[in-house]
C-alpha cells in the first residue's frame, strides 16, 4: 500500500469539507475549490481529520489512494494558507508591468509579451524584476508561473531569463581565448 496515502488529514479551524457522490468540496476562509475522485478509493469524512481508502489492493488503486489523498491536502492548505511563488526576471533592460489582470514583459524581444492572468490567481510586483504568483489552487498557480517562466528561460552563459526565486542556475564557461593557435 502506498505510505503518503495511509495518512490521515487533520482539517484544520474554519475549513469545511464535504465529500458527496464522487466530489470532495473544501471551503475555507480563503475560498471554495472542489475536486472529483475515481471509484477506485473512498474518501470519508470523519470530523477533524479525512482518510483516502483503496477499493481493492491493486497497483491502481493503491496509486490513486496516494494521488487523491494529496490532491485533498492540496485543497485544504490552499484555501487555508493558500499558495505563493515569486519569480525573478534577471537581464539588462528586463522588467514587468502589471495593468489590471494584464502583465507586460520587457525581455529583450523587439515586442513586448502580454500575459493575460488566468482568474484565481493574483499577480503582483515586488519592484521591476520580481513577479509574486499567489492563489489558492496549487496546480493553477504553478502553472501560470510556468507558462511565464517559459517565455524567456533562463541560459546558463550569463543567467539572463525568468527563473523561480529559489532555483539555481548552473552556470557555464564561455568560450576559451586559449583554444586559438
Amino acid at each position: 500500500m502506498a505510505r503518503i496515502g495511509k495518512l490521515p488529514i487533520v482539517i484544520p479551524a474554519g475549513v469545511k469539507v464535504a465529500v458527496t457522490d464522487g466530489v470532495v468540496s473544501v471551503e475555507g476562509p480563503k475560498g471554495k475549490l472542489s475536486c472529483t475522485y475515481r471509484p477506485q478509493v473512498t474518501i470519508d469524512n470523519k470530523g477533524s481529520e479525512i482518510l483516502v481508502t483503496p477499493v481493492d489492493s491493486s497497483k491502481v488503486a493503491n496509486s490513486y489512494q496516494g494521488l487523491y489523498r494529496q490532491l485533498v491536502n492540496n485543497m485544504i492548505i490552499g484555501v487555508s494558507k493558500g499558495y505563493s511563488k515569486t519569480l525573478i526576471i534577471n537581464g539588462v533592460g528586463y522588467r514587468a508591468e502589471l495593468k489590471g489582470n494584464v502583465m507586460t514583459l520587457n525581455l529583450g524581444y523587439s515586442t513586448l509579451v502580454e500575459v493575460v492572468i488566468p482568474e484565481g490567481v493574483t499577480a503582483a510586483l515586488d519592484g521591476p524584476t520580481k513577479v509574486i504568483i499567489s492563489g489558492i489552487d496549487k496546480q493553477l498557480v504553478g502553472q501560470t508561473c510556468a507558462e511565464i517562466r517559459s517565455l524567456r528561460a533562463p541560459e546558463p552563459y550569463k543567467g539572463k531569463g525568468i527563473r523561480y526565486d529559489d532555483e539555481v542556475i548552473r552556470r557555464k564557461a564561455g568560450k576559451s581565448a586559449s583554444a586559438k593557435k
